[in-house]
């Protein structure tokens, strides 16, 4: 029988039970679920609403449970539907009466509210945890090349020269800004609902704040309606996880490019990288084709959870249970593709100086002339003209700016002098000073900041980790 069925005179139709059935994928949940009923398990007995003995009997089952689990010794039941009551059932072979104390004062829908906030708020440390390693790669990597130059590029064409580490330094960033929208994350999901019932409370004296405490969280839900039916966490994180993804995406772009003959920047370590079954010379970025791919996976998993909720009364709907599926595939996802590009990009061979020729052969310092001839008092836009006029004229006659003599600057304007001679991409570099710029100083410094800014990740990470350990 059905732990609800005493209001039911008739079976479950056997589709319509798989079709409902959660337990094929909320089994992820276990030790989730498991923690928290041993915490409500203690508060029932610290405010004497079941007896110390009963208490004890739950948690030391619930523990042996646990193990069962672990040790893949525990048959998961389809009839039994979700986590919740499959524990909940198992319990009451393993040791009668006493489960069935449990679950006063609480229901499924704060059950699993809480379940999934836990889930989820040890899910974020693992992703961050993640990120902080490949920010530390693109860090070391950065320190080891710094110095050597590259074209940069707009519109993907060869615009300015910059520092390879700059370049390494911009997807630095953009990871940092991952890792604090998983941190403000984690702060709204670190809040515990239990003890907000199905949806109105419960008429016990709970301590909410003890289970709260026991389970190394920082607050509790201030409204019980609110509390079964937010799935904003989940949200949160799936859209972190979606534009971290999309940010893996864009620098696999690069690495796709640059590994290409058309390019020839990098070449990828054989061990993240694929043949031809046909083309014998063939060596396919494949591993960086894939994480590009499956950042389409995380944008549709948040998109389909948004479309979920967006029509849901309060409070619980079963239409929630649609949640989890896409939570645990973007988590995992996210995961293995950071652990994968983070090896790919520390083993990948830098072609110093194929990046320096492309740099130094395609024009990049015409801005770079163009200042030059603003500093001898010619409007910007007369100087941009100019500047144009002899990349043209470079074009045409197959040169570069390094093949043009004095008298050539000359017939396009009479403020050029022999300095113009000295504009290469070194002194291009090195006059970008201003803060954030590609500046050989000013990227020393940023990758200083870079180095505090992942001291700073550190430290988060060994706090939380402290608190994970508490909810096990």
């Amino acid at each position: 029988m059905k732990l609800w069925g005493g209001r039911f005179g008739k079976e479950v139709d056997k589709t319509a039970e798989e079709f409902g059935a959660s337990i094929p994928f909320d089994r992820n949940l276990y030790r989730q679920d498991i923690a928290g009923s041993i915490a409500h398990a203690r508060m029932l007995a610290k405010q004497s609403i079941i007896s110390p003995e009963d208490s004890n009997t739950i948690i030391a089952g619930l523990e042996k449970i646990r193990a069962r689990i672990e040790q893949g010794e525990f048959e998961f039941r389809l009839d039994r539907e979700d986590i919740h009551m499959n524990i909940e059932a198992v319990l009451a072979e393993e040791i009668g009466s006493a489960a069935g104390r449990l679950h006063t004062g609480r229901s499924r829908n704060d059950q699993v509210a809480l379940d999934v906030r836990l889930y989820t708020c040890s899910a974020i440390v693992t992703i961050v945890e993640r990120i902080a390693n490949l920010q530390e790669t693109l860090l070391k990597l950065a320190q080891k090349w710094h110095g050597v130059i590259m074209p940069g590029y707009t519109h993907l064409q060869r615009a300015q020269p910059v520092l390879l580490s700059h370049h390494l330094l911009a997807y630095f960033e953009m990871l940092q800004r991952d890792a604090g929208r998983f941190y403000d994350c984690y702060t709204r999901t670190d809040v515990s609902p239990l003890g907000s019932g199905a949806l109105a409370g419960v008429p016990y004296p709970l301590d909410r704040e003890y289970v709260a405490e026991q389970l190394g969280m920082n607050a509790i839900t201030r409204n019980s309606l609110d509390a079964v039916s937010d799935r904003d966490f989940v949200v949160e994180t799936l859209s972190a996880a979606a534009l971290c993804a999309v940010h893996l995406s864009r620098f696999s772009e690069e690495i796709v490019l640059w590994s290409s003959g058309e390019f020839g920047f990098i070449e990828l370590d054989d061990a993240y990288s694929t043949g031809s079954s046909i083309m014998p010379q063939k060596k396919n970025p494949d591993m960086a084709e894939l994480v590009r791919g499956k950042s389409g996976r995380m944008v549709g998993n948040l998109v389909s959870v948004l479309t979920m909720l967006k029509g849901l009364p309060l409070a619980y709907n079963k239409d929630m249970q649609e949640d989890k599926e896409p939570l645990f595939d973007s988590v995992e996802t996210l995961v293995n593709s950071l652990t994968v590009f983070n090896g790919m990009v520390a083993t990948m061979q830098i072609r110093t100086g194929t990046l320096y020729r492309a740099a130094q052969g395609s024009f990049a310092t015409a801005t770079d002339i163009a200042d030059y001839l603003v500093k001898k008092g010619i409007p910007f836009r007369q100087a941009h003209e100019i500047s144009g006029k002899l990349v043209k004229k470079c074009v045409e006659e197959g040169r570069t700016f390094a093949d043009l003599k004095l008298e050539e600057y000359r017939m396009l304007a009479a403020e050029f002098d022999e300095d113009i001679l000295l504009i290469t991409v070194e002194s291009s570099l090195g006059s970008r000073k201003t803060t954030g710029g590609t500046a050989p100083e000013q990227v020393a410094n940023a990758l200083t900041a870079a180095e505090n800014l992942l001291m700073e990740t550190r430290d988060w990470l060994k706090e939380k980790n402290t608190g994970q350990d508490e909810r096990q």
